[in-house]
């Protein structure tokens, strides 16, 4: 999906909003050019016509499908089989579904009945930051586990011709669709990013700032323009967890420019530095707790130096923001 498609629809649906022209700036100035969608607008479980539970179901079976592709991927990637797994850390916002995403995984993939499972579902954009801390957590507490981590959004979800608020238009044109999946050891099973540290802090006070809301026709999300900003609130303390460990490449959520740009200044890096996640941000948009995987896929691709630190931050509503640190391994 284009960022043109999206003003088109909108001007189609909101040709008499009073400030039409105000929303059409917010929206192409967002960063983002193109998006993938599971379904196509035209399709009502997109564009908010469905009920919840038609438009829930769909969420799920794109995610859980999406997820299988991922994660088979990042297997073979591996040189590991399903069976080789000895435990799975999912999250996933967009959808309701018991059981989630970590068990139909297990179950589609054929993983052993054995194997330790965690769903993480309500994360959101710290998703697949906090799934990369767990599954570290693991790896480290029980030495020869491999963990397979898999992040899914359907963000189109949250599309409704209903929202005419700006954040909303702006969540419209922001939002892609996307799963993606790593394996995590205790041993490196090839080139990769090494978790020496973690990091995870939630602002007090924030939890309305940016939230989903449930209604007849689907799951909503609102944002505050202060919500918005919330991440410049949190740098400071970002910054003294770091102390004075340096940053030789870094992998940011892409919530917006403003976000990688504070974020990559802070790491004392130039925006060239922080290439991935504005590319997937213009590319992608942003893929909510599927980001951080999608912008370190994008950075194996230009690996950095042997030994290179680095360090993963991710923000999301709470307000939330995970966080690792370490080197990478050649």
């Amino acid at each position: 999906m284009t960022t043109a498609e999206i003003v088109d629809d909108i001007r189609a649906h909101h040709y008499d909003h009073p400030r039409l022209n105000a929303l059409v700036r917010a929206v192409t100035g967002c960063g983002v050019q193109t998006r993938y969608f599971s379904r196509s607008l035209d399709v009502g479980t997109v564009a908010g016509e469905a009920g919840i539970a038609d438009r829930v179901r769909a969420d799920f079976e794109d995610a859980l499908d999406l997820s299988q592709e991922a994660a088979l991927a990042a297997l073979a990637a591996s040189g590991l089989a399903p069976t080789d797994l000895d435990a799975i850390v999912t999250t996933h916002t967009t959808g309701w579904a018991v059981p989630n995403l970590d068990i139909s995984l297990m179950t589609r993939l054929g993983m052993r009945p054995s194997a330790r499972s965690l769903a993480v579902t309500t994360a959101a954009c710290t998703g697949g930051a906090k799934c990369l801390i767990r599954a570290s957590e693991m790896a480290a507490a029980r030495p020869g586990s491999k963990v397979l981590v898999v992040a899914a959004e359907i963000l189109s979800t949250v599309y409704h011709h209903s929202d005419s608020g700006i954040e909303s238009m702006i969540y419209k044109a922001l939002f892609g669709d996307s799963a993606a999946a790593a394996v995590v050891s205790d041993t490196p099973l090839g080139p990769g990013f090494t978790v020496e540290d973690s990091f995870e802090y939630t602002l007090p006070g924030t939890s309305e700032r940016l939230a989903g809301r449930i209604e007849a026709d689907g799951i909503h999300f609102d944002a505050t323009k202060q919500g918005r900003n919330s991440s410049g609130e949190v740098l400071p303390v970002l910054r003294d967890w770091l102390g004075p460990r340096s940053t030789d490449f870094a992998v940011i959520h892409p919530g917006s420019p403003r976000i990688i740009d504070d974020t990559a200044a802070l790491l004392g890096l130039d925006p060239q530095a922080a290439r991935h996640s504005t590319d997937t941000l213009t590319d992608e948009g942003n893929l909510g707790g599927v980001s951080v995987l999608r912008v370190l896929e994008r950075t194996h691709g230009e690996p950095p130096a042997a030994g290179a630190r680095g360090t993963m931050v991710a923000y999301g509503p709470g307000f939330t923001t995970a966080a690792l640190h370490g080197h990478w391994h050649a």
